[in-house]
Order: structure tokens, then C-alpha cells, then sequence
């Protein structure tokens, strides 16, 4: 038979059999409601304060009560006290996330440094309004906090750094309770998500089925985000970026790299952070002039990820031209991005997006481990002059969350992203606005469905390059064939066998596409590819004797060799054409000139260039 059983968690139904005891039944209660059975008490009224503790009839059946199918029994409990315990997210090995001791995450060593630091920003005494000694202050020049406003606007600071938002958040927090010591324990962070909830307390069936207003995510405001995760975007090195270029300026067709590096403080925002490209590796890609397709995820992108691990280094970023020729031949080219155009494009944005999610920041004042990201998307084109600059952003945590929910979509309007419709039972869109001011002047909130701009999404983040430059790679020549991402084992032969003294090797080493075509090779262990790796980044004190010395890299040394001898035998640069004896050139086997002009690669019997019609000879 069934028993109802009334509870200030509602009404529940638990079978029973008539010959059980009310201990069995307590037993079956704490199970439904996670409760001690020895704190539930019974009664047959609605007012419990005379319920009777089960420890007195634990031994009584229930058919001795005159109990029914159907009859309700109110019940009263006492809930264990649970203490809040912090959690850290862990891989299960599916992508899904079980939960640790929160110290336990291993974040990001510039975020554990961040932590450390108080970050107030010192002001000196002020002349007029300063009444005090030297070692006294007021409140003219007390330092500020690294979130204050006033401060932020004065220096231009569009967003304020992700561990200032973390301090703001924490005083805000700190201000409202501040009796409450589980309160600043507890992570202040919590990722938006505009999924339905799945599974649901409502009692429902679960989604798609059913949806009701405890599943459904809430409706979204758009607002410009008032922080951003990575401060600034520093390349190493202009030649960086110049080699970069090289494959546009060959062919006209658009490149994208990722990029690899590190993050580090940034001083000039306070508890800034930056991140310092230390190099740029070109994923197989197929490359238009108006655009590129890129495969995701590329084959080799673990070994490449591997190589920069051994380096020091991760993956930080991505990078892309958009940069057509004017035609004017000064070198300039088109300004497509500005204010009256679009700077991150809605694709783009969606590329970004997906990109931000796939390297989520790592965080332990997160409720589930991780919030945002500091993976940053550069775009090369053509500034309001013509010239080629560098721009970096990161869109919103707003964005992320609504291409994870998959409710929005690019547009052919490059300036504006689109609201997906809601599909029954397939998916559903919350209501989704964005405030703007009127020709009034007058603050208005509007729908944006079906679309919206893309300003609201982006986040910018301020590039350059350091005053005195220290790159970890100092090689930059060009190694790779054309479509090629790490050079080929004879080009790799030919590079490396040159070097004959210990600075000659280093210095040829010293290059990130050399280092992955060795690790390709497979031929080095991990610790000898290691050391490798520290001999060409001079992180050790390890000569060419040393590497000699290493077992895999002399196996190394003899596979290249004997590919540049194959190399050499095969080249057949004549054949006997006469009975004479006589030598003559094929046209398969004529040397090819460079253009003087526009460097394209012509046939040795062309008289002018083939790519810009100038004479090839002086």
C-alpha cells in the first residue's frame, strides 16, 4: 500500500507493506529526504508539535496504528548541518566536471601572484589640500582601490582588470554582510549560462518535453562588460608579426595564426595582466583573398601544444589578416574596420567566442573552477590612414554564454549578431535587450530580437610591442613551403647542418617551427627533446658538446644528414642530349629567378615576371 507523508518538503507517497514498523518507515523518510531516521517524529494532525519521536514506536507495526492505503501521516525531522565547502572542477576524462578541495586548482601562476598583491594605487601628498606630516595621510591621498572609478576614467581605462573586478566584487560583498565569515569564503564568481536547466525540480518531465520558470533561463540585458581577463597583448618581437605578413604579401590571401606565449603582470593597469607572444604557428588552413577556412581541431595541434608546454609556453591567443592593397602603390592598403563599419565582425565574434570557450580561465573564485578567458583574437588590417595595424579584443562573458546556448548566429550585416527563433521542444530563447540612448539623449531599452549590435559583445584589449626586446626565439628567417606549417626534413637537414659551433646551432635552434618539425620526427625522447628545448631557449648552461652526448639527438643528426644525401643524389641537374656527348638543360631542371620586384618565383626562361610583368634582368 502507499502512505502519503506531509512534510515541510511537501507530500511525498512511500510503499509500504502493513506488517512494517514505524522504525522501517522512518528509515524509508530519512533515505527520501537525506535526514537522520532517528530525528523523525510522527503525527496523524497537521500540528506537529505533538508528533511522537520514533525512538517510542519504532517496534509498533503499521497496521497496529489502523493505517490505509492512501492515509497521510505528518512527519517533522531534523536537517544535519552541512558546512560550505568550497569545490574545484577536475577533468573525468568526458569533458565533464567533478569537484575537489578548491585549493586543489592549479590556476594560472600570474593569478597566484595577483592574489598576493594588495594592488592600491599610491597617491603623493597633495599640495593644496594635504594638512599632515609626511608619514600621515588623509583622505587626499590615501591610496585608492585598483576598481576606483574616478581613477579608471582619468587614465583611460575602458575595463578594469579581472583581479580589480574580483576585489570590487569581494567589497561589495564584504559591505552587505559584513558579521558573515562563510560569505568571504565562499567563491564570488558564478558563469552565465542561458541553457535550460537540466534536470528540474518542478516536477515536470525534463526538457524538451517540459520547461517551466525554474528551468528557463531569465531574460538577458546586453550591457557593455565593465572588465576584461587579459589587459594587454605584447609581442616579443616586430618581426613577429612582419613574418607573419610575408605570406599576404606573397600572395594576397588571408593567414591566421595561433598564438603562443605566456602571461605576465602588467603594471601600467592596476593587477593587470598581459600576455607575451613569444610566437605564432600557422595551422593547415585554406587561404582566399576574402577569406580563409580553418579545420578545428587541426591534427597536429597536440605535439604543437606539447612543444611550447616544454617551452614554457601556452597557447594565448589567435591571429588573422584582413588586409586588401588600395592599389596606389605606396604600401598602404584599405581601412575596412572603423566607427562607421565594424571592428570584430559577428563570424568573428562567433569564432571568438567559440575559441574562449575551448580555453576557459582556470579560477578558484569560481563556484565551478573556471570563469572567462584569456585566450585574445588579433586582427591585422588597415587603420583610417591606410596603414597596417594590429587590434586585439575578447568578446563578453555575455557572448560566450549565448553561443554555448546556441541562441545566437552571425549575420550577413557584419556589424550585427542575430537572435535565433525559439523552436519548439528543440530549443528555447529567453527574451534577449540591449538599452542604448535616443536622439533625446534619453536612456531606452529595445528588443533585440532578430538583431542586435556587436558592440555590445566586444571587450578590447590594448598590443604593442616592449621598449627593449628580449624575445625567447631570436631565429625569424622563413623555413616553411608554402602551405607547409613546420619545415619539411630536408629543409630542416640543410638548416641544421650548418651549424658547427655552439653559437651557430643555438641560434638555429632558436626557433619554434624548427623545434615541432623535430618533435614530429619523433626520434628524441621527451627528456632529450627537453633539454633541446633549454639549449635553444638558453635556459640552461647546456653546450654542443652536451647534446652530442645525447643518444637521440646523434640518431637525429644521422637521419638528416643521410636525407640531404639522398637530396644531393637525386638532383640530376643535366642529361646527355647529342652523340657528341654534349650537355643540355631541360627546361624541368632550369634554376628559378626571384623577382627583384614582388619577390613571386618565376621560370629561368621568363625574360619578365609573371606575377607583375617587370623585366627579371637589372
Amino acid at each position: 500500500m502507499l502512505l502519503r507523508i506531509r512534510s515541510k518538503e511537501g507530500m511525498a507517497r512511500v510503499p509500504v507493506e502493513p506488517e512494517e514498523t514505524f522504525g522501517s518507515l522512518a528509515t524509508k523518510i530519512g533515505q527520501l529526504h537525506n535526514v537522520e531516521a532517528s530525528t523523525v517524529a510522527f503525527s496523524d494532525q497537521p500540528n506537529t508539535t505533538t508528533a511522537t519521536p520514533v525512538a517510542q514506536v519504532k517496534d509498533n507495526t503499521l497496521s497496529s496504528a489502523n493505517l490505509k492505503h492512501g492515509d497521510i501521516i505528518y512527519v517533522t525531522y531534523t536537517e544535519p548541518i552541512v558546512e560550505p565547502e568550497p569545490k574545484a572542477p577536475t577533468p573525468d576524462g568526458k569533458g565533464n566536471i567533478t569537484f575537489e578541495k578548491l585549493a586543489d586548482i592549479k590556476q594560472d601562476p600570474v593569478d597566484d601572484f595577483l592574489e598576493k598583491q594588495r594592488g592600491l594605487i599610491k597617491r603623493p601628498k597633495d599640495s593644496k589640500f594635504c594638512r599632515h606630516g609626511d608619514n600621515a595621510m588623509c583622505d587626499y591621498c590615501m591610496p585608492l582601490e585598483p576598481y576606483d572609478k574616478g581613477y579608471l576614467e582619468e587614465n583611460k581605462i575602458k575595463h578594469m582588470s579581472f583581479h580589480a573586478f574580483l576585489r570590487h566584487i569581494n567589497s561589495a560583498q564584504q559591505t552587505k554582510a559584513p558579521s558573515s565569515a562563510i560569505l568571504t569564503q565562499l567563491p564570488p564568481l558564478e558563469e552565465p549560462s542561458y541553457k535550460v536547466k537540466v534536470p528540474c525540480t518542478g516536477g515536470h518531465v525534463p526538457w524538451p518535453e517540459g520547461i517551466c520558470t525554474k528551468c528557463q533561463p531569465s531574460a538577458i540585458t546586453l550591457q557593455r562588460q565593465t572588465y576584461r581577463v587579459v589587459d594587454h597583448v605584447e609581442f616579443s618581437s616586430a618581426a613577429l608579426i612582419d613574418n607573419f605578413l610575408n605570406s599576404w604579401r606573397q600572395s594576397g590571401n588571408q593567414r591566421i595564426g595561433y598564438l603562443y606565449g605566456r602571461y605576465e603582470s602588467y603594471l601600467d593597469v592596476p593587477l593587470g595582466i598581459k600576455a607575451v607572444v613569444e610566437a605564432i604557428y600557422e595551422p593547415p588552413q585554406e587561404n582566399h583573398m576574402d577569406g580563409l577556412k580553418l579545420a578545428l581541431p587541426w591534427q597536429e595541434e597536440a605535439l604543437v601544444d606539447d612543444v611550447a608546454q616544454v617551452c614554457g609556453l601556452s597557447k594565448v591567443g589567435v591571429v588573422f589578416t584582413d588586409l586588401v592593397d588600395d592599389g596606389s602603390g605606396k604600401g598602404t592598403v584599405l581601412s575596412k574596420r572603423h566607427v562607421d563599419s565594424h571592428f570584430l565582425s559577428s563570424l568573428e565574434c562567433s569564432f571568438a567566442a567559440e575559441m574562449q570557450l575551448r580555453h576557459p580561465n582556470i579560477s578558484r573564485h569560481s563556484v565551478n573552477g573556471k570563469y572567462g578567458s584569456k585566450f585574445v583574437t588579433c586582427v591585422i588590417s588597415g587603420d583610417v590612414e591606410g596603414n597596417i595595424d594590429v587590434n586585439a579584443y575578447q568578446v563578453s562573458d555575455t557572448m560566450t554564454a549565448m553561443h554555448d546556448a546556441g541562441i545566437v548566429e552571425p549575420s550577413r550585416n557584419p556589424s550585427v549578431v542575430r537572435v535565433k527563433e525559439s523552436v519548439p521542444h528543440q530549443r528555447y530563447v529567453p527574451e534577449v535587450f540591449y538599452k542604448f540612448k535616443n536622439e533625446y539623449g534619453v536612456m531606452v531599452q529595445e528588443s533585440a530580437k532578430p538583431t542586435f549590435p556587436v558592440e555590445y559583445l566586444l571587450v578590447n584589449v590594448t598590443n604593442g610591442f616592449p621598449q627593449n626586446p628580449s624575445p625567447l626565439f631570436t631565429d625569424s628567417r622563413d623555413l616553411t613551403a608554402d602551405g607547409a606549417s613546420h619545415p619539411d626534413i630536408g629543409t630542416l637537414g640543410k638548416h641544421l647542418l650548418g651549424g658547427k659551433s655552439n653559437t651557430d646551432l643555438r641560434s638555429l635552434l632558436s626557433d619554434f617551427h624548427v623545434l615541432c618539425a623535430i618533435r614530429s620526427m619523433d626520434v628524441l625522447s621527451r627528456d632529450e627533446f627537453k633539454t633541446v628545448c633549454d639549449y635553444a631557449t638558453k635556459k640552461s648552461d647546456i653546450n654542443i658538446d652536451s647534446l652530442d652526448q645525447l643518444q637521440g639527438w646523434q640518431t637525429l643528426m644521422m637521419v638528416l644528414k643521410e636525407a640531404e644525401g639522398n637530396a644531393n643524389a637525386n638532383t640530376n641537374p643535366t642529361r646527355s642530349g647529342t652523340a657528341s656527348g654534349t650537355n643540355t638543360p631541360t627546361e624541368a631542371t632550369v634554376s628559378e629567378i626571384s623577382c627583384k620586384h614582388c619577390t613571386f618565383m618565376n621560370s629561368g626562361t621568363n625574360d619578365s615576371c609573371e606575377m607583375c610583368g617587370l623585366p627579371l634582368s637589372d
